[in-house]
């Protein structure tokens, strides 16, 4: 951004990073722990947004005044920008793709996976702006030190929500580039929180080529995961192999019976 281009905002480089930081008061910076539990709220989603339009307006270094009409709860007639000025969107990295994956019910107790694909930053500054609204999610990536790793890369957090506790189960990047993804890939891990098994909770990645899943269990049963019907809203109460907005691969989710756990998994049938 050139000298002169800087002196004709209306508002500082110093008002603009002191606005986002009143944005972001009270959000989390640092590592996220797995077992946090999250719970929505208007007040907390009112936070994201102004967190989100506040760094937009870092990254692109737009004096235009903020729509409140935009956010949770605003009202007005949105404002325009200056005269000869265009208007300035948040970038998408700075929310993320939600996806439920998959719901049920294990006895009483009601259970959903979702999850999250956050599109890669393009920049060192986008990427840190991203970290900062990642926070407000519970979506920082643990291992990340430093805004610069994340450049290039889209990333994905994938949640379960069991009763009205929600807790991050897994997370990677998908790096642009990066190859042919792999035919299978799973995770299995406890439904419960802050337990150390049984490992009945699978989450796994296929590639389109897949359009059957079989899910085998250690005491020999297995449920079998069909692809979700072409041109059709599936039913998240039904077991399917499903895309996800952003993802370059397909998802499935499957739940072992009481009394047992995980053994293995397999694509059993290739998609027509």
């Amino acid at each position: 951004m050139g000298a002169n281009q800087g002196s004709n905002h209306e508002m500082s480089h110093t008002d603009i990073a002191f606005l986002l930081a009143e944005a972001a008061d009270e959000v989390e910076i640092g590592i996220a722990p797995y077992e946090t539990v999250m719970r929505g709220g208007r007040r907390r989603k009112a936070r994201r947004w102004a967190v989100a339009a506040a760094a937009a307006l870092v990254i692109s270094g737009s004096s235009a005044a903020l729509a409140v009409a935009g956010l949770p709860g605003g009202g007005g007639d949105r404002v325009a920008p200056p005269a000869g000025q265009s208007r300035s969107a948040a970038p998408s990295a700075l929310a993320p793709h939600r996806t439920t994956l998959a719901t049920g019910s294990d006895g009483p107790t009601e259970w959903r996976v979702v999850l999250d694909v956050w599109p890669a930053a393009r920049d060192e500054v986008e990427a840190q702006a991203q970290l900062d609204v990642m926070a407000e999610y519970g979506d920082l990536p643990e291992e990340v030190r430093h805004a610069y790793q994340m450049v290039g890369s889209s990333y994905y957090f994938v949640h379960k929500i069991v009763g009205e506790e929600e807790s991050l189960a897994l997370w990677s990047a998908f790096s642009e580039g990066g190859g042919t993804p792999q035919n299978l890939t799973t995770a299995a891990l406890p439904l419960e929180s802050g337990t150390d098994g049984p490992q009945r909770l699978v989450v796994g990645q296929v590639t389109r080529a897949a359009g059957q899943v079989t899910c085998t269990w250690k005491d020999g049963t297995s449920t079998v995961i069909d692809r979700a019907p072409e041109n059709a809203e599936a039913p998240t109460r039904q077991t399917f192999i499903r895309p996800a907005e952003n993802s370059p691969v397909d998802w499935f989710v499957c739940l072992a019976p009481k009394g047992t756990e995980y053994a293995s998994a397999e694509v059993t049938k290739l998609a027509d």
